[in-house]
């Protein structure tokens, strides 16, 4: 069993649990839940690409910084430049929680990315509540027709989708309705990192999508070398969280790359 099919079949017991503890119509009650979203495709265009992350830990590095609160470092990101912010809410795998989210949502005025394992409608429920304005859907645990349906449900919750790829085989699971592709330069099965095949599979999708490189990107030689093949955006959370100060980390980094 990989990582990720351990992470799943942790995934489905927690809805189960949520679901008997909150039901969709209280989740619809949620301080949030009627907020309007902002624009993550918007956002890319009009500043620095990058989508910066908070991240606690990870499977493959363990923790990687859980001494910095969520608001600290995001209201950081937004100073200096990220076009959106990634919260990772998964508690078992990730060390994240839906309150990382609600502690900053009202803070800050970039979109937010929910970054989880979505495999259930609920969850859609809940990150609307939480204030998300952006979803990500992991195409490597999701069928071609579950990310139809799920994209259809974000933008009709009035959330954008980031559609996560690795394979050429999941390039099938693009439809016209997703709004941003990311492409993973890390393997979720053994976590290798390879910037040359994701630079394959951009060069693969339809001309005009919105292209973002995720994970494994750990230094300005990194960014600049995916910017000049023609990615949109960078999602990137463990460059900064490792460091002490991800604050300063994430100004230090968009001072030196060309934006």
């Amino acid at each position: 069993m990989t990582i990720l099919d351990q992470i799943i079949s942790r995934k489905k017991e927690e809805i189960l649990f949520s679901k008997s503890n909150t039901p969709v119509e209280q989740l619809k009650d949620s301080q949030f839940f009627e907020r309007k979203g902002q624009s993550l495709k918007e956002s890319i265009g009009s500043k620095s690409g990058i989508i910066a992350e908070f991240k606690r830990q990870s499977p493959s590095k363990g923790i990687i910084n859980d001494k910095i609160s969520p608001l600290e470092v995001a209201s950081a990101y937004e100073k200096f430049g990220a076009s959106g912010i990634s919260i990772l809410t998964d508690s078992d795998f990730f060390g994240g929680s839906s309150k990382d989210m609600l502690s900053v949502r009202n803070q800050i005025h970039i979109p937010i990315l929910r970054k989880d394992f979505m495999i259930d409608e609920y969850q859609f429920y809940e990150a609307k509540g939480m204030g998300a304005d952006v979803i990500l859907l992991i195409a490597a645990c999701l069928s071609p027709a579950q990310v139809q349906e799920f994209t259809e449900l974000s933008h009709e919750l009035g959330m954008e989708v980031l559609l996560e790829i690795h394979t050429e085989e999941e390039l099938g699971h693009f439809n016209s309705n997703v709004d941003l592709v990311g492409i993973n330069n890390r393997n979720l099965k053994d976590f290798k990192v390879d910037l040359q095949h994701s630079v394959n599979l951009k060069n693969q999708l339809p001309e005009g999508v919105l292209s973002v490189a995720e994970s494994g990107i750990y230094s300005s030689q990194d960014f600049s070398y995916l910017k000049e093949k023609g990615f949109d955006g960078f999602l990137m959370g463990e460059y900064f969280m490792r460091n002490e100060n991800p604050a300063k980390a994430f100004e230090d980094f968009t001072s030196k790359v060309t934006v």
